[in-house]
């Protein structure tokens, strides 16, 4: 059985920092590409940032770049999101993404991130 689970989300102060983690199950998590998005009440889901399956490789929308570093440990299984500088435009549910080939895909649940004061 394929499960994506978060972890890691709460609430913080803008400035303040958190550490997501989504730990893998049920697939082959070192092939796969791995992504984490996120989802702000009343908008569209967002794209955050990607690690290839290696890990060598890693992207950030403009939004966070600077700000936020994607990591991976393949022998836990597990992909990691450090959030630093948080402002309350980063309130949102984050969720991880599991991609593989023939455009298989995964997602987790989702954890809730709200920055405020």
């Amino acid at each position: 059985q394929v499960q994506l689970v978060e972890s890691g989300g709460g609430l913080v102060q803008p400035g303040g920092s958190l550490r997501l983690s989504c730990t893998a199950s049920g697939f082959m998590f070192s092939t796969f590409r791995m992504s984490w998005y996120r989802q702000a009440p009343g908008k569209e889901r967002e794209y955050v940032a990607v690690i290839s399956s290696t890990g060598g490789t890693t992207n950030y929308a403009d939004s966070v770049k600077g700000r936020f570093t994607i990591s991976r440990d393949n022998v836990k299984r597990t992909v990691y999101l450090q959030m630093n500088s948080l402002k309350p435009e980063d309130t949102a549910v984050y969720y991880c993404c599991g991609s593989g080939f023939s455009a298989t895909e995964y997602w987790g649940q989702g954890t809730q991130v709200t920055v405020s004061s």
